[in-house]
């Protein structure tokens, strides 16, 4: 009886160590292209400076606020604590765009960039963020 009883308990205590997220979560895909259903998966990180960077921000879940801030932050500069500001863009969705959006945009310095995406939902919580650089 009292190893049925610890099996069980034990079995019990698995399953909730060892318990698994499914979520999805959101992304971030770059590409040196406009991004259409047949380039989506040749995706980029390298891009040559004054060259357009194309994007595309997936989110698994559809938001309440259809505001989306994005921010491109440029590191290894001495600004705050090498961190600088590069470029900030507020993006309104529209009603086919609720699980994903797409755009470009171009930047002519070199270095090591960081885009990260911000729901107007939770502003102070990152959606999703990616690393890129331009050589």
């Amino acid at each position: 009886m009292k190893k049925i009883f610890l099996t069980s308990i034990i079995f019990i205590l698995m399953l909730f160590a060892a318990g698994c997220s499914y979520a999805e979560k959101a992304g971030i895909l770059f590409n040196q292209h406009p991004i259409t259903a047949q380039n989506v998966t040749d995706y980029s990180t390298v891009f040559a400076p004054g060259s357009r960077i194309y994007y595309l921000i997936i989110m698994p879940k559809i938001q309440n606020s259809r505001i989306l801030t994005v921010q491109i932050i440029k590191k290894g500069s001495a600004e705050y604590l090498g961190y600088s500001l590069h470029m900030t863009r507020t993006i309104r969705l529209k009603d086919e765009e609720k699980k994903y959006y797409t755009d470009y945009f171009v930047i002519n310095e070199k270095g090591a960039y960081i885009m990260k995406v911000y729901s107007n939902d939770k502003p102070q919580q990152v959606l999703t963020q990616a690393q890129f650089f331009v050589k």
